[in-house]
This record gives C-alpha cells, sequence and structure tokens, in this order.
C-alpha cells in the first residue's frame, strides 16, 4: 500500500519541458516555457511564454538546453521549481 502512496504522490507534481534562458545565479536556472493559446476572437493560436526559476544543484545547466522540471516545495521567495533532467545539450559555437 505505501507503494501506490508514493506513485501517487510522484504523479501529482507537475513536470514541463522548458528551454534554459539565463544560468548566471548560483544553483539557479531560469526556464522558458512556451504554451499554445486559442485567441477567443479569431480563433488563432497565440504563443505564450512564462519564466520559470528552477533549482540546479550542481551548476550543469548552460543556456540553450532543453530541461525537465519538476514543482516542489517552495526553496526560496521566487523558485518553485527543480531540474530532473536535461534531454538536450545546446551546441555552443
Amino acid at each position: 500500500m505505501t507503494e501506490q502512496n508514493e506513485i501517487a504522490s510522484n504523479d501529482s507534481q507537475r513536470t514541463i519541458m522548458g528551454k534554459v534562458v539565463s544560468n548566471k545565479m548560483n544553483k539557479t536556472i531560469v526556464v522558458q516555457v512556451e504554451r499554445k493559446v486559442k485567441h477567443p476572437l479569431y480563433g488563432k493560436y497565440v504563443r505564450r511564454f512564462s519564466k520559470m526559476y528552477a533549482h540546479d544543484e550542481d551548476n550543469t545547466c548552460q543556456m540553450g538546453d532543453l530541461v525537465v522540471i519538476k514543482q516542489t516545495r517552495p526553496l526560496s521567495k521566487t523558485k518553485r521549481w527543480k531540474l530532473v533532467e536535461i534531454v538536450k545539450r545546446d551546441v555552443q559555437q
């Protein structure tokens, strides 16, 4: 029965994918998440962006990386997300 509770508690946390737009802070990254919203009058889909602060314990992320972040308890005034994995590394020239 405890295994089911652990699975249910893991499923309740939101995970989203986004692009790292800043890694200037220590152990913190800024992830930009894109969502598409249908315009109420014209019906066209419009891109909307949100910036979320995520905890990066080892400072492994670079700008441009595609990452998955998970919602967690409040870590600071603005940080509510934690880095789960780096999906794709950005190739720097």
